[in-house]
């Protein structure tokens, strides 16, 4: 199984600014008021419920920041199914920096465990079916490349990372050019190089028989009915890839995949997966 990567300086960065915020200037008032400068202990990241795991790099970057002395020992790497009470990570080393990291890395994993469980229950509702499940631009400001990371941990794929990467002409695109959506996808082709896809969202039936002439690459279903997609797929006839977004559910997941479909784009998977429960136990 292939394991998705994190670039570790975009992690230490997020971290050394988590790690700031949390201090501040003064530092960790309660931890160094009550435990000694020579304290060491053992402690446990236990998973608090059954789910996908993502985030150990921010566990162990915390850490390392604070005291480069703490050990850690990964225990269930990213991308792999945990259960509640299970142990993630042990850490062992001085008592006040681990204390003092805790918070920071214990965030950043919840919130991308969050993610990538969330993600897990699509990919299990979709079943066999050949489909591809990705997130979209609907992220947590300065955590996109982190949460789409997340994405990938829990089996599911990428859409464009920003504006940058790929052309997506949306309905306000459209407008602004008087409806004209052979003008649109025409314009965009010529402005772009030959390795970028350009992708574009219709609404109807009525648009999207308009703009297949023109060659998108890729259209974007948005909010149709499953039985509205199985048409669409038959008109597109292969000639470009098919995407399906909007109101798409664990729930709903799989009728929306029924209809042939290539893709399932989510943004539910980042603005609204909740956060999953981690905490760490301290070894008397």
């Amino acid at each position: 199984m292939h394991r998705p990567q994190l670039n570790r300086f975009l992690v230490e960065d997020a971290v050394r600014s988590a790690l700031k915020e949390d201090l501040g200037m003064a530092g960790d008032l309660t931890t160094e008021a009550i435990i000694p400068r020579d304290a060491k202990l053992e402690a446990t990241v236990i998973a608090r419920k059954d789910g996908c795991l993502a985030g150990q790099d921010f566990v162990l970057t915390a850490m390392a920041m604070m005291d480069s002395s703490v050990t850690a020992e990964v225990l269930v790497t990213d991308g792999s199914k945990c259960t509640a009470g299970e142990e993630l990570t042990r850490l062992s080393g001085p008592a006040r920096s681990i204390l003092s990291a805790e918070r920071v890395g214990l965030n950043f994993m919840g919130r991308l465990s969050g993610i990538a469980t969330t993600t897990q229950q699509i990919i299990d509702a979709v079943g066999n079916l050949p489909v591809r499940v990705t997130c979209t631009r609907k992220t947590t400001p300065g955590l996109r490349a982190f949460e789409k990371y997340a994405v990938r941990c829990g089996g599911g794929h990428n859409h464009r990372f920003g504006l940058f990467d790929a052309v997506m002409i949306k309905d306000n695109h459209v407008a602004a050019v008087g409806g004209k959506i052979g003008d649109a996808i025409k314009a965009a082709r010529e402005a772009v190089g030959h390795l970028v896809k350009i992708e574009l969202e219709v609404d109807t039936l009525e648009q999207l028989e308009q703009a297949l002439p023109f060659g998108p690459d890729v259209v974007l279903l948005d909010n149709m009915t499953p039985e509205t997609l199985k048409e669409a797929v038959r008109l597109v006839k292969g000639r470009a890839i098919t995407e399906a977004s909007g109101s798409i559910t664990p729930q709903t997941a799989r009728a929306y995949a029924e209809s042939g479909v290539d893709v399932l784009s989510l943004g539910w998977l980042t603005h609204s997966a909740p956060n999953f429960d981690v905490g760490l136990d301290i070894a008397f």
